[in-house]
């Protein structure tokens, strides 16, 4: 009687040939300037990414600068439940989230409708021109940003409260004033980027098949109903990759644009946990306090990151790996 061999999956494992190794060593005499080109990169990140993460073990102490890391009294998880006791804590992260909220969604609206109006302009000429236009405050720094909307929201003299002025609307303190605050940092963050967001949306638009649309036509549907049965079917998966993946900069609502704008007016309403961990960390010198609230941050947010990138694999089939 014939005894059946149990079946077997598992596939042979590829040995290293001298063939191969020889092609391998060939293929980095090939390669070796993008190493070399890489490495500049992988050092600086190892040195200013790295490195200062030996620095979270003040999170776990108190920390004194003339004692060192290993002179300094150990206080365990005291940071962190003083983190919660504070009673600004709260206030921060509320407003992180909010204003960061705020800018997710405004800032995926605003590109995919001006990618849409976009894409509809026939004059070359002129759609080139107005890319250019709304790429350029992308690669402005806030600094600069920063400086102009001091002199154009200005209340005395600001070249919006003058237009207010002459409509004959009171003049609004949009810097200090926790409301317009907010609604200030949202407009001006999404008139900085929405432009290069943009080309992201452009591109899924350009790989539109255009018998669709000829298709359309021929059927006697207008331009809006092209918008409705095409063009945003369309972008849907890539809007869904976008908000998203946007949902890990969640405790992101932008140091820098807070930092040049904010004042102790808007504190309440316009703190965020960056700028909260600046002050009590660098003005302060609580660098225990502040180290737990950011590292406290990095867990929700690296949480949020995995998180985001699942959602993204399971809902629109997107994966960087």
């Amino acid at each position: 009687m014939a005894i059946e061999q149990p079946l077997t999956t598992n596939t042979p494992v590829r040995k290293m040939t001298p063939h191969s190794r020889k092609r391998t060593r060939w293929n980095f005499k090939r390669t070796w300037p993008l190493h070399l080109m890489l490495l500049p990169a992988v050092l600086l990140t190892l040195l200013f990414a790295y490195v200062p993460m030996g620095g979270i073990i003040i999170a776990f102490q108190d920390f004194k600068p003339w004692l060192g890391f290993t002179g300094s009294k150990w206080v365990g998880w005291d940071n962190f439940r003083f983190m919660f006791e504070y009673p600004d804590s709260v206030q921060v992260i509320w407003n992180t989230v909010l204003i960061a909220s705020m800018k997710i969604v405004a800032g995926l609206l605003a590109p995919v409708v001006f990618a849409i109006l976009l894409n509809e302009v026939r004059n070359s000429t002129f759609k080139r021109f107005s890319q250019t236009l709304v790429y350029l405050p992308h690669f402005l720094s806030w600094v600069v940003l920063g400086g102009i909307l001091l002199d154009m929201l200005s209340p005395e003299g600001g070249l919006v409260n003058q237009v207010l002025a002459a409509a004959g609307v009171e003049p609004i303190f949009f810097l200090g004033d926790g409301d317009w605050f907010r609604v200030t940092v949202v407009v001006s963050d999404v008139w900085k980027e929405f432009g290069f967001g943009t080309i992201v949306f452009l591109a899924a638009l350009a790989g539109i098949n255009p018998a669709l649309y000829e298709a359309s036509e021929v059927d006697g549907a207008t331009r809006l109903r092209q918008t409705l049965h095409i063009t945003l079917p369309a972008l849907v998966p890539m809007i869904i990759v976008v908000g998203t993946l946007s949902l890990g900069n969640i405790l992101n609502a932008g140091f820098d644009q807070i930092f040049n704008l904010y004042n102790p007016l808007v504190y309440e309403k316009g703190d965020i946990i960056d700028t909260f961990v600046y002050r009590m960390g660098i003005l302060n010198g609580k660098m225990s306090f502040a180290t737990a609230v950011g590292l406290f941050k990095s867990f929700v947010a690296m949480f949020l990151v995995i998180s985001a990138y699942r959602m993204a694999y399971k809902i629109a089939n997107y994966r960087i790996f």
